[in-house]
């Protein structure tokens, strides 16, 4: 029973989500019920897979018995582990936020989500390349619907730009699997990773070329600059818990990046080893420094939060081009924590805005909130979180990746990050003050953040210090899945070389790394 769970973060979604759409005509607590069911138990899911990860054992779950490379694989290693627990947790709260009355502005709302969550966790598991380009199909097609839930003008356009780019970015992928196909004849990514270090001269120029444009597909999908300007105006106009759930969706790309350019591509690669790194590098940090202009710029809190999640993206990009493992420790520690409170801050400008009448969540003076010393507290918590200052997880992570750079790079992380984070503590700063000092003269009215949203709001920014407090176990996790994704050569022999004695079911197989 236990090897089965390696599908059930796709399978627990899609039952839930066909369940929800075959009964689309039931009451909105039906829906609730089921939606939050499935996710609390996808939350139990990611539990027990970090626990059966953390033996150091890569595990994979053959579809029908077909035996990789020929068939579909789902593999579970330490990262794979940390990012559906991730995905589950953010998906609990965003969703339990839309239970509050957002999930009824539009239809099929929460049908649409599982099946998000299905594409998001399927691309997390997958081992096979042309898989992974079906499961970012299918959350790109269930983003679409969710991004315009509600209807209105803003949503549509930002919903158009956001289509038309990513059907763009999935003809790439395709023409890249094509010709990746074609040179190596194999998209499983272990096998890919054993041919493409024996790949002759021939064939090194067309298999590099793939790469590349691989790597500008995961570039768009991550919101690396040049490919960035659809996102501030995309989240800023999604529903708040939407654009919660989305905060993970930037993830999905820098975790393709890092499973395709450290296995396939990476220091075993012979000609083409680390062939990305530079351009990582030095896409990282203009998406840095151009987010944190973005920052300052911004006119109300939604594209404020919007522009932090560049802010991250920026340096997890940068983290991710950076050799050795400590760099990638830092960079898996840093991941949660701005993934779960920039999700939270979407959250909270909903709420601010709800309080603020017409000013809504534009950094303008209005009057005063219903609940300044609960939507202040977050604020601050988030903002500080997210910022980088002490004692928040937020400073840990970023001075975890500073202490990781190394002495020749240093000049330009240290310096460009340091100064997106003063930029965020003054954008913050300026929003705060308009929010909860500079109030007009009137009543407060608007509607009280109730129990649902305010449980949900405080359990996203509420990482920030939880994850401080839990900074030696996680870190200890995180350098093991470092140290994990540094021997790819485990990843391969896990998949195409497993051990007979440890097939515990006839559909799984796993392989004790070494």
């Amino acid at each position: 029973m236990m090897d089965h769970l390696l599908v059930m973060p796709i399978i627990l979604p899609l039952f839930a989500g066909l369940a929800i759409l075959w009964k689309r005509d039931a009451s909105a607590r039906f829906k609730r019920l089921v939606s939050l069911s499935a996710m609390a138990l996808l939350v139990a899911v990611g539990v027990a897979l970090i626990t059966m990860a953390s033996d150091d054992t890569i595990r994979y779950y053959a579809l029908g018995d077909w035996q990789p490379p020929f068939g579909i694989v789902m593999v579970l290693d330490r990262l794979s582990a940390l990012m559906v627990l991730l995905t589950s947790v953010l998906a609990l709260f965003a969703g339990l936020y839309a239970c509050a009355g957002q999930d009824e502005e539009g239809s099929n709302f929460h049908g649409l989500f599982q099946l998000q969550l299905m594409g998001i966790n399927g691309a997390f598991m997958t081992g096979d390349l042309f898989n992974l380009f079906v499961f970012f199909e299918v959350l790109l097609i269930a983003s679409y619907a969710l991004l315009m839930h509600g209807g209105g003008k803003a949503r549509t356009q930002s919903g158009l730009h956001y289509v038309a780019l990513n059907l763009a970015g999935s003809s790439l992928f395709l023409i890249a699997l094509g010709v990746l196909y074609g040179t190596l004849g194999t998209l499983n990514m272990a096998d890919m990773a054993q041919k493409v270090a024996t790949l002759d001269t021939s064939s090194a120029g067309l298999t590099m070329a793939a790469g590349l444009l691989l790597l500008t597909v995961f570039a768009l999908k991550s919101a690396m600059l040049p490919l960035y300007f659809w996102l501030p105006r995309a989240y800023a106009a999604a529903p708040a818990a939407v654009a919660a759930l989305f905060a993970i969706m930037t993830k999905v790309g820098i975790y393709a990046i890092l499973r395709v350019f450290s296995l396939i591509f990476g220091n075993q690669a012979g000609a083409l080893a680390d062939m990305a790194s530079p351009w990582i590098w030095w896409g990282g940090l203009a998406t840095l420094a151009l987010a944190a202009v973005g920052c300052l710029s911004a006119r109300d809190m939604r594209t404020l939060v919007s522009y932090l999640v560049l802010v991250s993206v920026g340096t997890l990009l940068a983290a991710a081009s950076l050799p050795g493992q400590q760099s990638l420790s830092a960079l898996l520690y840093y991941m949660p924590q701005t993934t779960l409170v920039t999700g939270g801050l979407f959250l909270l400008a909903d709420l601010i805005d709800d309080q603020r009448g017409k000013a809504g969540a534009r950094i303008v003076k209005s009057r005063p909130l219903r609940q300044p010393a609960l939507l202040g507290t977050l604020f601050f918590i988030g903002m500080a979180g997210i910022a980088g200052l002490p004692p928040f997880s937020g400073a840990i992570g970023k001075a975890m990746i500073l202490q990781a750079t190394p002495e020749g790079a240093r000049v330009w992380l240290w310096s460009i990050l340091l100064v997106a984070g003063l930029c965020a503590i003054v954008a913050a700063s300026r929003a705060g003050s308009t929010f909860f000092w500079r109030s007009s003269e009137g009543e407060a009215s608007g509607p009280l953040a109730g129990p649902a949203r305010g449980i949900a709001t405080a359990a996203l920014i509420g990482a920030a210090p939880l994850l401080a407090l839990l900074a030696g176990p996680i870190t200890q996790f995180t350098d093991a899945t470092a140290e994990q994704l540094d021997h790819p050569a485990r990843y391969i022999d896990a998949i195409l070389n497993p051990d007979p004695e440890n097939q515990a079911m006839p559909m799984s197989n796993s392989e004790e790394t070494p």
